[in-house]
């Protein structure tokens, strides 16, 4: 088994217990106490848990994937505002690859206005925007897979499937940023799929809210100095936009439509 399977196992088991000790994932994992303590090591330094004597304990809600529905309810203001200054990027005739999120699906919509666009995406409810809009100008591709908890499509079908095309833009929808971590996400296997998108386009697009700044997903997808564009709201801390503006080669604060 390699680190990050270990590691992710060990993480599963912690957030459904809460804890995990030291002698129970030796046994459970067939590993070494050295091997189980150097993961736990790692699991913490990504913020993911916090060690104690003798094992580790939840970290409440830095990694915590709750599921599409849920997300999509939450800074619903935001993501339209960052899905439309989002699809001011594009022109009419690109071809964009489109990752899993609820902010993506925003800017699905968005970019329905937009004539003539080639769209790769591993997200269901992406296509399903495209789908129901139904512009004959749009070319639709949705890569097969193994479907995730954000109703993302991941693994060996759609990895191969992304690798095989080359596109304009590439917007990638994440669980967290920080600078030292970059755009992350806590599933491994949409880790990849999400690399594969990156490595497939010309420029890299982030799409998220200010509220993702500071979580550390389990897999880094990209450092901040991969983003050509980060594409984020007015509840961005100063910090932040200092971070971010020094990393990256464009800063865009979508601001709110006045009610």
């Amino acid at each position: 088994m390699l680190a990050r399977q270990r590691q992710a196992s060990i993480l599963d088991s912690v957030r459904e217990r809460g804890a995990a000790r030291v002698a129970e994932l030796v046994e459970s994992l067939a590993v070494s106490e050295m091997t189980v303590r150097r993961d736990l090591d790692a699991l913490a330094e990504r913020g993911l848990v916090t060690r104690v004597h003798g094992g580790v304990i939840a970290v409440s809600g830095a990694s915590d994937e709750p599921g599409y529905a849920v997300k999509a309810g939450r800074q619903t203001a935001e993501k339209a505002a960052i899905a439309a200054a989002a699809a001011a990027l594009v022109a009419a005739g690109a071809a964009v690859g489109i990752s899993a999120g609820t902010t993506t699906a925003a800017l699905a919509r968005a970019l329905c206005a937009v004539p003539e666009l080639t769209v790769v995406t591993n997200s269901i409810p992406v296509a399903d925007v495209f789908h129901h809009h139904g512009r004959p100008d749009h070319t639709v591709v949705l890569t097969g897979g193994t479907r995730t908890r954000s109703d993302a499509l991941v693994g060996p079908v759609a990895q191969r499937a992304i690798e095989r095309t080359n596109v304009d833009l590439v917007f990638l929808g994440v669980h967290g940023m920080s600078g030292r971590a970059g755009f992350t996400t806590p599933n491994l296997a949409e880790a990849e799929t999400d690399r594969a998108l990156v490595a497939a386009a010309r420029r890299l697009v982030v799409v998220a809210d200010h509220t993702k700044w500071g979580l550390v997903g389990l897999a880094t997808v990209a450092a901040l100095d991969e983003a050509h564009v980060v594409v984020s709201d007015a509840g961005l801390t100063a910090d932040a936009r200092a971070e971010l503006g020094a990393r990256v080669e464009q800063l865009v604060i979508a601001e709110r439509e006045s009610m």
